[in-house]
């Protein structure tokens, strides 16, 4: 038997992309010659894999996995080429076995889980194995885990068709009701898609460059408002509770009273007034809080229009962190030119 190299080894894996243990073997069946070996790896279909792994990797699922105990909640998303593989049995077994094994481990980054083992093989060597048997380019994108602090809980929720994922983790009692409505905020997640947990996470840059454009919208939609007859919507002066100081509401809180005054309305039923007043400037003042903030969105689920933040807060839940997924989310997509696709084929 031949006495193969790390060397060998890798420059075999460079030329064919194969697995390594694969251009192990070929190397010790062909005693160490490599043109060989790499003939041999591909008549058995191994160096296939190699050869798609620079075709765009656009489509896929998402996959999900939550532990019986709620414990800890793990998402990922693996990307193939074309829908009609992302639907295929054998392309969501993958999926779905790939959360499984992250889920089961501490892994933290793609090479980290490349050097595990699953199914008995090198996760990396199992997932070109599978490239060579679905025929099509597959790369796990992402993938997260979220677990439970000290006395919370985790969720999660798939969309049916899985192209959207969320996780969350909370901290509250995981009574089943509470574990009932963690599910129904991951769905608002879903739906709602924001961008940040609280509306302190918001960078200023983007509430900068928000501003101009959330404004322009709400005048054309006036434009056609005016058209129309309706009433036309206020433009605000603001659009978060970040700029929303305590200068900015003291002011706001004197011009309601200047306007209660003019209207006649007896300084002794103010209180009663202002609160509501106050309230309604905020709501029509932030605007992009409730675009991109979970805890200020309107839960979708609330016939009162109450907030995802009181909700929770309604049942003893603080929402810690979330992490949602759709599949493909800033990739580029490649345009189908069906000519030049045939043209390209008769070459």
């Amino acid at each position: 038997m031949a006495n193969i190299s790390a060397k060998q080894v890798k420059e075999l894996r460079e030329l064919t992309s194969a697995g390594m243990m694969d251009c192990k073997k070929a190397l010790v069946e062909t005693n160490g010659d490599m043109d060989a070996a790499a003939e041999h790896l591909k008549k058995k279909g191994l160096a296939k894999a190699g050869k798609k792994s620079d075709r765009l990797a656009s489509e896929g699922r998402v996959a999900l996995e939550i532990s019986s105990d709620f414990s800890k909640v793990s998402l990922t998303e693996v990307n193939c080429e074309t829908d009609f593989v992302s639907k295929n049995e054998n392309f969501e077994d993958l999926a779905n076995s790939t959360v499984k094994h992250i889920h089961s481990t501490s892994i933290t980054d793609v090479e980290e889980l490349n050097s595990t083992t699953i199914d008995g093989v090198l996760f990396e060597d199992y997932l070109k194995e599978k490239i060579t048997k679905i025929g099509e380019n597959i790369v796990l994108r992402r993938f997260v885990s979220l677990s439970a602090g000290e006395g919370g809980f985790t969720n999660g929720y798939l969309h049916a068709n899985g192209r959207v994922g969320v996780a969350i983790s909370l901290k509250g009692d995981a009574s089943e009701s509470n574990k009932s409505l963690a599910k129904d905020v991951c769905m608002h997640i879903a739906a709602m898609n924001p961008k940040y947990l609280i509306t302190s996470e918001i960078p200023e840059d983007v509430i900068k460059s928000e501003v101009e454009g959330m404004i322009k919208e709400i005048e054309k939609d006036n434009e056609e408002r005016r058209r129309l007859k309706k009433p036309e919507q206020n433009i605000p002066k603001y659009v978060s509770k970040a700029q929303l100081t305590e200068e900015v509401m003291a002011q706001v809180t004197e011009d309601i009273k200047a306007e209660l005054k003019a209207e006649g309305k007896p300084e002794k039923i103010w209180d009663r007034i202002l609160p509501g007043k106050v309230e309604r400037f905020i709501a029509d003042n932030t605007l992009l809080d409730q675009k991109l903030s979970l805890l200020s969105q309107e839960f979708v689920k609330s016939e009162k229009k109450e907030s995802v933040e009181t909700i929770l807060k309604n049942s003893g839940l603080e929402a810690i962190e979330f992490i949602r997924f759709e599949l493909g989310e800033g990739l580029a997509k490649k345009g189908c030119d069906f000519a030049s696709e045939v043209a390209e084929q008769l070459k």
